[in-house]
């Protein structure tokens, strides 16, 4: 016959003392931790700063090498101190092409953003909050689309852009670039709209508010951090894409500026490496300056991404 010890009146019973075989376990999984140690902890924050030196690298030859002159450039011994020659600078800038690329290339991308939002946030939310017939095969045919390679797509689109009379037009670009955004913008966007409760929406329909209303007032402002995460790669593919606007855009006033950066490796001097970084410079400034204005709002869209998607 076993007792069971009673606690007196207004007092909990002490918890049982942990055994040493569990104690044992229980610092064993923290040992196995990055931080559970202290030299977990210090192997972990090594470990962190030699990928972020790893990462950060190229961009800082990137930079450092457009401030070097090209006999300091090609040279046997790398410098690794910027000398602090703006020679490279005012070659980009004596070329009067750079800031008609440089508007081409706002122009197409931020027409490429706004539309593939607009039309992809439309699609996302038939998709996650309407049942219809053909939906899985649509869902299915977005995914199918991204694995198209799209060097397999240059000839025809040529074509339809040739008859369609949009060669060397912004516009035309743009909406090559919307084809190729749109079907991941959707898929992602889906996974937002999905992770909001409907239940808010009709809570709200109740509340006397109509549909569009509803989905105004409490739908969108909790996507508005997977919006900008969507827009955010959206906008980095089409300011990087190269392939469609070098076969596109022949004209030089109407290159974009990744096409533009090819100016520099043609002559009969061979590259010339200070004036491409100095133009990979310049051309990334806007992708960081866009990045450092919706960084907070990103990383909240990523997270919820990765939560609810």
């Amino acid at each position: 016959m076993t007792t069971e010890s009673i606690s007196p009146p207004g007092r909990t019973a002490a918890p049982a003392p942990e055994s040493s075989s569990a104690a044992s376990v229980r610092a064993s999984r923290a040992s196995w931790r990055p931080g559970g140690t202290r030299a977990g902890a210090i192997a972990a924050n090594v470990t962190g700063v030699l990928v972020i030196v790893l990462m950060a690298f190229p961009v800082y030859w990137m930079v450092n090498t457009s401030f070097q002159r090209g006999i300091d450039i090609t040279g046997p011994h790398p410098k690794f101190l910027p000398l602090g020659t703006l020679d490279n600078y005012r070659k980009v800038f004596h070329q009067g092409a750079f800031l008609d690329a440089m508007r081409n290339s706002l122009a197409v991308t931020l027409m490429t953003v706004v539309a593939a939002l607009f039309l992809a946030l439309l699609a996302a939310v038939a998709l996650a909050r309407f049942r219809f017939r053909g939906r899985g095969s649509f869902i299915v045919a977005v995914l199918v689309i991204q694995m198209v390679p799209l060097s397999a797509l240059i000839i025809p689109l040529f074509k339809v852009m040739d008859s369609w009379q949009l060669i060397n037009s912004v516009f035309g670009l743009a909406l090559v670039y919307l084809v190729f955004v749109l079907p991941f913008t959707i898929w992602t966007l889906r996974g937002f709209v999905a992770g909001v409760p409907v239940e808010l929406e009709e809570a709200a329909m109740v509340d006397g508010c109509s549909r569009f209303r509803a989905f105004r007032s409490i739908t969108f402002p909790l996507m508005a951090p997977g919006l900008i995460a969507t827009g955010t790669f959206a906008f980095i593919q089409a300011w990087n894409e190269f392939l469609f606007a070098l076969v596109l855009m022949n004209r030089p006033a109407k290159q974009t500026l990744p096409v533009w950066l090819q100016t520099f490796n043609e002559g009969a001097k061979g590259t010339d490496w200070g004036g491409v970084m100095a133009g990979s410079t310049l051309i990334s400034i806007p992708v960081i300056i866009f990045f450092l204005v919706v960084q907070s709002r990103m990383s909240e869209g990523l997270m919820a991404g990765a939560v609810k998607g």
